[in-house]
C-alpha cells in the first residue's frame, strides 16, 4: 500500500466513522421543544461537534491500524476476495 492509497484508506474510514458517530447524543430543536420559526424541528440545537471529531479521530485511527496492518501483512489479498474465479491463477 502507497501512501497515497493510506490516506484515501483513512479518509474513507474517518468520514465513514463520522457518519456513525454524528447522531449519537445529538439534541434537535424538537427534543427541547424550542422549534425557530423557518427551521426544520428536527434541526440540531446541541451537536457537541468538537466531542465527535475528536471521537471520529480516534475510532478511526484505530480501525485504519487494523486494516492498513491485515493489508501489508498480506493476511487477505485480493486473491482471497475472487470468489467467482475471474484472476488467473499465479
Amino acid at each position: 500500500m502507497g501512501p497515497t492509497s493510506a490516506i484515501v484508506l483513512y479518509a474513507v474510514i474517518w468520514w465513514m466513522t463520522l457518519f456513525c458517530v454524528a447522531p449519537l447524543r445529538l439534541k434537535t430543536q424538537q427534543d427541547l421543544g424550542q422549534v425557530t420559526r423557518g427551521t426544520p424541528s428536527g434541526a440540531p440545537e446541541v451537536h457537541h461537534l468538537k466531542e465527535k471529531l475528536l471521537i471520529t479521530t480516534g475510532v478511526a485511527t484505530v480501525i485504519f491500524l487494523i486494516a492498513a496492518g491485515v493489508i501489508l501483512s498480506g493476511v487477505i489479498s485480493v486473491r482471497d476476495l475472487d470468489w467467482f474465479g475471474r484472476m488467473p491463477p499465479d
